[in-house]
């Protein structure tokens, strides 16, 4: 039967003959576990030290190829580099002798405050080419007698004409055709900042039942009012539309060659067809 010894009390050992062992020292499990904890320290220290002392352009071989991950392209691990400023740069080789270039001053440019000079004269530095021709403008109402003649925008060869009472849209043929589409631009008989047409024998061109036709002036208000009509700047070039006085919706218009009143709006299709130039007497 094996004998069970118990161990004697570690408070009093001295009393009953036992005595700790002294051969082994106390903690010793600790200080190893401790200092391989503190060289696994040591060496990725010296790792991470090693890594980051390697040269840009390994780091920089050694990354291309690769796809940068969601951190680098949201800015965690990129670097950003100032861009070298013009100011900066350096004079290539050669430019220093000889001529020197020069950037054109600001003073070069003309000054907004400058007044133009009359046509065909050349302002220093400008070009001696020739003077670009006048274009020509619709005349003023208010210049009292003009003679002119209406010419059709989509149609340029063709100019209003009176023929047998009525106006048309013709080409020019003798010298008669081309005194009945010549007309005497005159303050508007009804309101003066508009204009009437008057041809060589004292008509006036009025519209009635919206056609526009040639008639003697019966001194009328509705007779001043059908030849009156007020002329509006159009979207297509330097050209004119003329806009009755007493139908103000309604402008004069080309239709089959023939000149009339008809509506002008938003909705409206060949605007073209009103819209005309003055332009010199052909007669």
């Amino acid at each position: 039967m094996p004998i069970n010894k118990s161990r004697p009390s570690q408070e009093e050992p001295w009393e009953n003959g036992w005595a700790p062992d002294s051969s082994r020292a106390p903690g010793t499990r600790r200080l190893w576990l401790a200092g391989g904890l503190a060289v696994a320290t040591i060496v990725a220290c010296v790792t991470t030290i090693a890594l980051n002392d390697r040269p840009g352009n390994e780091k920089t071989a050694a990354r291309q190829g690769q796809t940068l991950s969601d951190d680098e392209t949201e800015g965690g691990g990129l670097i950003s580099f100032a861009t070298p400023s013009a100011s900066t740069s350096s004079t290539p080789k050669g430019q220093q002798s000889g001529k020197s270039s020069v950037s054109p001053s600001p003073s070069a440019s003309p000054s907004p405050s400058s007044s133009p000079g009359p046509q065909g004269s050349s302002s220093p530095g400008a070009s001696t080419g020739p003077a670009p021709k006048p274009t020509k403008k619709p005349a003023d109402p208010g210049t009292g007698v003009a003679r002119r003649s209406v010419q059709a925008v989509n149609y340029p060869d063709r100019y209003w004409h009176v023929s047998q009472g009525l106006v048309r849209l013709d080409a020019p043929g003798g010298s008669q055709s081309r005194a009945d589409s010549t007309f005497e631009v005159v303050r508007g008989l009804s309101n003066g900042s508009c204009l009437s047409f008057r041809t060589d024998d004292g008509a006036y061109l009025r519209h009635r039942s919206f056609v526009l036709r040639a008639e003697r002036n019966d001194g009328s208000a509705l007779f001043s009012q059908d030849a009156t009509f007020c002329v509006s700047r159009s979207s297509y070039g330097d050209t004119v539309m003329f806009q009755s006085v007493n139908y103000p919706d309604r402008m004069l218009r080309h239709q089959n060659f023939g000149l009339r009143l008809d509506p002008y709006g938003y909705n409206t299709t060949n605007r073209q067809d009103f819209m005309f130039r003055l332009v010199g007497g052909l007669g």
